[in-house]
C-alpha cells in the first residue's frame, strides 16, 4: 500500500519505509560505478601507504592480526566481515565475537584505570581514519559504497530496528556517511537513525559529493573517532 511518493505506509495508515524513487534507483547505478572508479584509484594511490602499515603492525605486534575482522549488517540485512586495519592489543581480540559494547567498555574501564587496550599506533590509525582503508577493497566487490549508512554489529538491535523502520537497508552500506560527518560515535542511535534516514530520502549525486568533502575536511582537522 504507498501513499505519499516515496512512502509505504503500515496498514494502519502510518508512514513507514521510505520507497527510493525512480530517480535515486537511476542514481544507484551511477553510484555503484563511481565507488569502483574512485575507489580503484584509491587502492592504486593508497596501496603502498596500506603495505606500510601491515608491515609495520605485524612488526611491532606479531601476534595481532594484521586485519581486525568483525560481522557486520549489510545491504537487504545480510551480514558480511567488516575489515580494518587492527587498533587494539593482543587480548583484546576476545572480544571481537561479543561485538562493539563490549570493547567500547573495556576502552572505558582501561582508561579510567590508566591504562589502554588501543595501541599507539591504532590510535593514530584511528584519528587518521587509516584504519578503515582496507574497506576500499569491500567497495569493490560489491559489500559496502564509499557513501552510505555506516554498518552496525547485529547485537545494536535497536537501531536495526529503526533502519529497518525506515528503509534505509535498500542501500549499500558505507565507509563513511551522513551520520559520521554529524556527530560519529558521540550520536546516540536516535539521532544515527534520523541522520541515516535523512540520507536515505535525499540521496543524489549533490548530497553524496557534499559528504565526501566533509569528511575529507575531518579527516585533516581529525575530528571525532571511526566507529
Amino acid at each position: 500500500m504507498f501513499g505519499i511518493e516515496g512512502y509505504r505506509l503500515k496498514p494502519d495508515g502510518k508512514t513507514a519505509a521510505y520507497i527510493l524513487t525512480e530517480r535515486q534507483l537511476r542514481y544507484l547505478s551511477l553510484k555503484r560505478m563511481i565507488d569502483v572508479v574512485v575507489s580503484l584509484a584509491a587502492v592504486a594511490f593508497l596501496i603502498i601507504p596500506m603495505l606500510l602499515i601491515a608491515i609495520i603492525l605485524k612488526i611491532l605486534y606479531p601476534k595481532t592480526p594484521v586485519l581486525f575482522r568483525q560481522k557486520r549488517v549489510g545491504r537487504n540485512g545480510e551480514l558480511f566481515t567488516l575489515v580494518k586495519f587492527s587498533s587494539m592489543k593482543d587480548d583484546a581480540f576476545s572480544y571481537g565475537r561479543k561485538g562493539r559494547s563490549m570493547m567500547l567498555h573495556r576502552e572505558r574501564k582501561e582508561a579510567e584505570e590508566g591504562r589502554d587496550c588501543v595501541t599507539r599506533i591504532g590510535r593514530f590509525l584511528r584519528k587518521s581514519s587509516l584504519d578503515e582503508l582496507p574497506q576500499l577493497f569491500q567497495v569493490l566487490s560489491g559489500k559496502m559504497s564509499l557513501i552510505g549508512p555506516r554498518p552496525l554489529i547485529p547485537q545494536e538491535r535497536e537501531i536495526h530496528v529503526m533502519r529497518w523502520d525506515t528503509g534505509v537497508y535498500q542501500l549499500r552500506p558505507g565507509i563513511t556517511g551522513w551520520a559520521q560527518v554529524n556527530g560519529r560515535r558521540m550520536l546516540s542511535d536516535e539521532r544515527k537513525a534520523a541522520y541515516d534516514r535523512e540520507y536515505l530520502e535525499k540521496m543524489s549525486f549533490s548530497m553524496d559529493r557534499r559528504i565526501f568533502w566533509m569528511t575529507i575536511e575531518q579527516v585533516i582537522r581529525r575530528e571525532g573517532v571511526n566507529e
